[in-house]
Protein backbone atom coordinates (compact mmCIF):
# COMPACT_ATOMS: atom_id res chain seq x y z
CA UNK A 1 0.00 0.00 0.00
CA UNK A 2 1.52 3.95 -0.91
CA UNK A 3 1.06 6.29 1.89
CA UNK A 4 -2.80 6.34 2.96
CA UNK A 5 -5.42 8.98 2.49
CA UNK A 6 -7.14 10.96 5.17
CA UNK A 7 -11.28 10.87 4.03
CA UNK A 8 -13.96 12.85 5.53
CA UNK A 9 -17.56 12.31 5.08
CA UNK A 10 -20.34 14.85 6.02
CA UNK A 11 -23.58 16.05 4.41
CA UNK A 12 -22.70 19.77 4.98
CA UNK A 13 -20.41 21.37 2.96
CA UNK A 14 -19.30 23.33 6.12
CA UNK A 15 -18.65 21.04 8.05
CA UNK A 16 -16.20 19.57 5.37
CA UNK A 17 -14.69 23.26 4.84
CA UNK A 18 -13.95 23.13 8.83
CA UNK A 19 -12.48 19.18 8.87
CA UNK A 20 -10.28 20.44 6.22
CA UNK A 21 -9.52 23.77 7.31
CA UNK A 22 -8.52 21.38 11.05
CA UNK A 23 -6.80 18.87 9.04
CA UNK A 24 -5.10 20.93 6.48
CA UNK A 25 -1.23 20.32 8.23
CA UNK A 26 -1.84 16.46 7.16
CA UNK A 27 -1.97 17.46 3.71
CA UNK A 28 1.44 17.82 2.24
CA UNK A 29 1.83 13.69 3.78
CA UNK A 30 -1.05 12.46 3.04
CA UNK A 31 -4.07 12.87 0.79
CA UNK A 32 -7.24 14.51 1.80
CA UNK A 33 -10.53 13.82 0.76
CA UNK A 34 -14.50 15.32 0.96
CA UNK A 35 -17.48 13.24 0.44
CA UNK A 36 -20.78 14.94 0.69
CA UNK A 37 -22.24 10.99 1.13
CA UNK A 38 -21.84 7.61 2.44
CA UNK A 39 -22.22 6.47 -1.37
CA UNK A 40 -19.92 9.09 -2.24
CA UNK A 41 -17.15 7.84 0.17
CA UNK A 42 -17.58 4.59 -0.57
CA UNK A 43 -17.29 5.40 -4.35
CA UNK A 44 -13.63 6.85 -3.20
CA UNK A 45 -12.48 4.25 -1.31
CA UNK A 46 -13.15 1.78 -4.35
CA UNK A 47 -10.85 4.28 -6.74
CA UNK A 48 -8.46 4.43 -4.12
CA UNK A 49 -8.37 0.79 -3.93
CA UNK A 50 -7.90 0.29 -7.69
CA UNK A 51 -5.18 2.56 -7.15
CA UNK A 52 -2.99 0.47 -5.03
CA UNK A 53 -3.84 2.96 -2.25
CA UNK A 54 -4.96 2.98 1.00
CA UNK A 55 -7.42 5.03 3.39
CA UNK A 56 -5.86 4.99 6.99
CA UNK A 57 -8.86 7.23 8.64
CA UNK A 58 -12.36 8.09 7.97
CA UNK A 59 -13.75 10.50 9.74
CA UNK A 60 -17.13 10.37 9.67
CA UNK A 61 -20.44 12.23 10.46
CA UNK A 62 -23.41 10.00 12.30
CA UNK A 63 -26.53 11.68 10.94
CA UNK A 64 -26.65 11.55 6.88
CA UNK A 65 -29.29 11.09 4.60
CA UNK A 66 -29.63 7.56 2.92
CA UNK A 67 -27.06 5.91 5.17
CA UNK A 68 -25.65 7.02 8.54
CA UNK A 69 -22.01 7.17 9.39
CA UNK A 70 -22.37 3.59 11.57
CA UNK A 71 -24.15 1.90 8.46
CA UNK A 72 -20.80 3.04 6.62
CA UNK A 73 -18.54 2.41 8.86
CA UNK A 74 -19.74 -0.97 9.51
CA UNK A 75 -19.75 -1.48 6.00
CA UNK A 76 -15.66 -0.48 6.02
CA UNK A 77 -15.06 -2.54 8.77
CA UNK A 78 -16.68 -5.81 7.03
CA UNK A 79 -14.63 -5.41 4.00
CA UNK A 80 -11.13 -7.26 4.30
CA UNK A 81 -9.32 -4.70 1.75
CA UNK A 82 -9.72 -2.08 5.00
CA UNK A 83 -8.48 -3.81 7.55
CA UNK A 84 -6.04 -1.06 8.87
CA UNK A 85 -9.08 1.89 8.05
CA UNK A 86 -8.98 3.58 11.34
CA UNK A 87 -12.75 4.96 11.96
CA UNK A 88 -13.89 8.27 13.51
CA UNK A 89 -17.53 9.00 14.52
CA UNK A 90 -18.35 12.56 14.20
CA UNK A 91 -21.66 13.70 15.93
CA UNK A 92 -23.65 16.22 17.63
CA UNK A 93 -26.92 14.07 17.26
CA UNK A 94 -26.34 10.80 18.69
CA UNK A 95 -28.19 9.00 21.26
CA UNK A 96 -26.15 6.82 23.97
CA UNK A 97 -27.46 3.89 21.72
CA UNK A 98 -26.21 5.18 18.23
CA UNK A 99 -22.82 5.31 20.33
CA UNK A 100 -22.55 1.57 21.68
CA UNK A 101 -23.73 0.60 17.99
CA UNK A 102 -21.21 2.17 16.50
CA UNK A 103 -18.19 0.84 18.87
CA UNK A 104 -19.55 -2.74 18.33
CA UNK A 105 -20.72 -2.40 14.80
CA UNK A 106 -18.01 -0.21 13.08
CA UNK A 107 -15.55 -1.00 15.37
CA UNK A 108 -14.96 2.57 15.96
CA UNK A 109 -11.73 3.93 17.13
CA UNK A 110 -12.83 7.21 18.02
CA UNK A 111 -16.14 9.27 18.73
CA UNK A 112 -15.89 12.56 18.81
CA UNK A 113 -18.42 15.32 19.34
CA UNK A 114 -19.66 18.09 17.27
CA UNK A 115 -18.40 20.58 18.17
CA UNK A 116 -15.18 19.10 18.06
CA UNK A 117 -11.76 20.93 19.70
CA UNK A 118 -9.67 21.34 16.63
CA UNK A 119 -6.49 20.07 19.11
CA UNK A 120 -8.45 17.17 19.77
CA UNK A 121 -8.91 16.45 16.34
CA UNK A 122 -5.72 16.88 15.36
CA UNK A 123 -4.37 14.68 17.79
CA UNK A 124 -6.88 11.78 17.35
CA UNK A 125 -6.20 11.54 13.41
CA UNK A 126 -2.65 11.74 14.07
CA UNK A 127 -2.76 8.93 16.48
CA UNK A 128 -4.68 7.04 14.56
CA UNK A 129 -2.80 7.53 11.12
CA UNK A 130 0.28 6.33 13.06
CA UNK A 131 -1.45 3.19 14.07
CA UNK A 132 -2.72 2.71 10.87
CA UNK A 133 0.22 3.29 8.61
CA UNK A 134 2.55 0.96 11.47
CA UNK A 135 0.61 -1.64 11.16
CA UNK A 136 -0.39 -1.99 7.54
CA UNK A 137 3.62 -2.12 7.62
CA UNK A 138 3.71 1.48 5.31
CA UNK A 139 7.42 2.76 5.09
CA UNK A 140 6.69 5.75 7.43
CA UNK A 141 10.59 7.54 7.90
CA UNK A 142 9.85 10.11 5.77
CA UNK A 143 6.16 10.86 7.23
CA UNK A 144 7.56 11.32 11.23
CA UNK A 145 7.21 15.09 11.05
CA UNK A 146 3.33 14.15 11.11
CA UNK A 147 3.31 11.16 12.81
CA UNK A 148 3.17 10.45 16.57
CA UNK A 149 6.29 8.96 17.85
CA UNK A 150 4.93 7.25 20.46
CA UNK A 151 2.95 5.58 19.43
CA UNK A 152 5.20 4.55 16.87
CA UNK A 153 7.75 2.97 19.42
CA UNK A 154 4.29 1.46 20.92
CA UNK A 155 3.68 -0.42 18.01
CA UNK A 156 6.50 -1.34 17.62
CA UNK A 157 7.37 -2.75 21.28
CA UNK A 158 3.91 -5.15 20.11
CA UNK A 159 6.25 -6.88 17.42
CA UNK A 160 8.85 -8.12 19.89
Amino acid sequence: METPSILCVDDQPEVLHSLRNDLELFSEAFGLFECESAAEGWELLEEIDAEGGGVGVIVCDHVMPEKSGVDFLGEVEEDARFVHTKKVLLTGLATHQDAIQAINRANLDCYIEKPWNPEELISSVRRLMTESIVQAGVEYESLMHVLDQQVIYRELRKRV
